[in-house]
């Protein structure tokens, strides 16, 4: 299958982008530096995308840009009502020094469902991926090439109309910034330890969970701050049934005795592109795989019992860390490790930098 095949979008024409280059973009050396050890979303290159959409005009006024500030009216919808939403995606240096991306067409339909749910315009999955493209045309230099290093591309769209009513923005704009990533887990994987939220909810139902917007990882920030005040890595939260939803940025997958792999699924939890690809690879293995509703004691009994062999959580930066700990205010329960989760972010890991047969098509090349 082809990178848009069925994709209602296909067949539209290119956008024809107008680039202004950066006069005060880092220099060689500089960036050399930075890419050295680069961290995450410190840094970021020298140009971004900015597209514009309005009621009566739709998409226009395409361009690559030098990165800098953005100028807001103060009464700007989205700093009243939080019309934003934004998505996550990487761009990774092959062996051969080209660069590619991974499932971004998946990427561009999430930024279209997150679109819906914020009453936003959905951008054409094609100017989606071509918005890639034009920015690694000019900073395609700031990808780096040391081990488990990319560069972080965030795609973003908030509305800018300025006025004060509760409606729908008529005027919002799209961006595309990157940041050079190094290594999530420095000196290798290691097992984290997760603090069980239960005086907060991350979403409700019918709210805004299956979307990748800004207030969802607002309301995750106080309880994650009362993880870190309890020696812990990340925050798991619970549905209103008391079933297990998602940790504050990835998704969770539990490792069954039989070999069947279940992952919670509801319509307030964010479809993660990762975890939908570390699936398909554990079902291209022959092992069993579930989307469904896990309770909290689910999760502990099946642990305490063998039932559940193991647990990881899965997502765009981290990739996948198996869980080691999940603490709660009157229990610690350790949780098993074991090869399945190292072993799948491995071979996720050795096709998205180009090590192993990509036998999915799931990349896509963003040079030349």
């Amino acid at each position: 299958m082809t990178l848009l095949e069925n994709d209602p979008d296909a067949g539209l024409a290119p956008l024809e982008f107008a680039v202004t280059r950066n006069l005060a973009a880092a220099a060689a050396a500089r960036r050399d530096e930075i890419l050295a050890n680069p961290g995450f979303g410190t840094h970021f290159t020298d140009h971004m995308v900015d597209i514009c959409w309005s009621v009566l005009g739709g998409w226009h006024r395409p361009r690559v840009q030098p990165y800098g500030p953005i100028t807001l009216d103060p009464a700007a919808a989205v700093l009243h009502y939080g019309q934003e939403i934004f998505e996550g995606i990487k761009a990774y240096r092959h062996a051969d020094g080209s660069v590619h991306t991974f499932r971004p067409d998946q990427n561009g339909r999430r930024l279209q469902r997150s679109a819906r749910r914020l009453a936003l315009p959905e951008l054409p999955v094609e100017w989606f991926v071509q918005s890639l493209r034009e920015l690694i045309a000019v900073d395609g230099a700031w990808v780096p090439s040391g081990a488990d290093q990319s560069l972080y591309l965030r795609p973003f769209m908030f509305a800018k109309e300025a006025f004060l009513g509760v409606r729908p923005a008529n005027k919002v704009a799209y961006y595309l910034i990157a940041s050079p990533a190094g290594a999530y887990f420095t000196g290798g994987v290691k097992p984290v330890s997760i603090w069980l939220s239960e005086d907060f909810a991350r979403a409700g139902k019918g709210g805004t969970g299956a979307a990748k917007t800004g207030g969802n990882y607002a309301s995750s920030l106080l309880p994650q701050a009362e993880a870190y005040e309890n020696e812990c890595d990340q925050v798991v939260f619970l549905d209103q049934d008391r079933n297990v939803e998602e940790l504050g940025g990835m998704n969770v997958v539990f490792v069954y005795k039989d070999g069947t792999i279940v992952t919670p699924q509801s319509d307030s939890i964010l479809e993660g592109i990762t975890r939908d690809s570390i699936l398909q690879l554990a079902r291209d293995r022959g092992h069993k795989v579930e989307g469904r509703a896990v309770s909290l004691d689910e999760w502990r009994q099946g642990v305490a019992s063998g039932d559940i062999v193991e647990v990881f959580a899965c997502g765009t930066a981290a990739v996948v860390t198996p869980i080691g700990v999940l603490k709660g205010r009157d229990f610690i329960d350790q949780q098993p490790v074991g090869e399945l989760a190292l072993s799948l972010r491995e071979e996720l890991t050795d096709i998205q930098y180009g090590r192993r047969e990509d036998k999915h098509g799931w990349l896509v090349r963003l040079d030349g």
